[in-house]
């Protein structure tokens, strides 16, 4: 039972000591307080921005790869038939042979992960900064850095949403 009461005060952010004297308003440690209580959770939800960000960019790091070696190797297999009539044989099964379509397929996959490649790694680096900036409004005791933090998160998801939909 002293476990769940021990929670439900962290929870409900009870003071340990209900005699213990609290911070005239307005003082500095009661805005140090006040940030410090926004800021946690907040950090925690950048954070999480962060990780899924780098996650993505991470799969479309293995997607150029992988399919940059694919194609590679394609290429070498049709640049060693130097015979015409595969050439010709080759481009009249484009539509119709599995194989090709599968090839071309992964280029086309491997052409989007590049243009999207760079938009998530900008991302995550506003990620990092509005970690940054909101680390700092704690130890500043300051309220427009704390909201300027979203400013920069808000870049960062504009950042992914670009890197993810492609739209510009």
């Amino acid at each position: 039972m002293a476990l769940h009461d021990s929670i439900l005060k962290l929870i409900n952010k009870e003071a340990k000591d209900p005699d213990a004297p609290k911070p005239a308003p307005g003082s500095r440690s009661e805005r140090e307080a006040k940030i410090k209580d926004k800021a946690g959770m907040v950090i925690s939800v950048f954070a999480l921005f962060l990780a899924v960000n780098s996650w993505y960019g991470g799969k479309l790091s293995s997607t150029v790869l992988n399919n940059t070696l694919g194609a590679n190797n394609a290429w070498a297999q049709y640049q060693a038939k130097n015979n015409r009539l595969v050439s010709y044989e080759i481009a009249s099964k484009t539509t119709a042979d599995p194989k090709l379509k599968a090839e071309f397929k992964a280029e086309a996959e491997r052409e989007l992960a590049k243009k999207s490649s760079p938009w998530i790694g900008y991302a995550s680096t506003a990620y990092q900064l509005a970690i940054v900036v909101l680390s700092a409004s704690i130890l500043a005791v300051s309220m427009p850095m704390f909201w300027a933090s979203f400013a920069v998160a808000g870049v960062g998801l504009v950042l992914s949403a670009q890197g993810v939909l492609l739209f510009l």
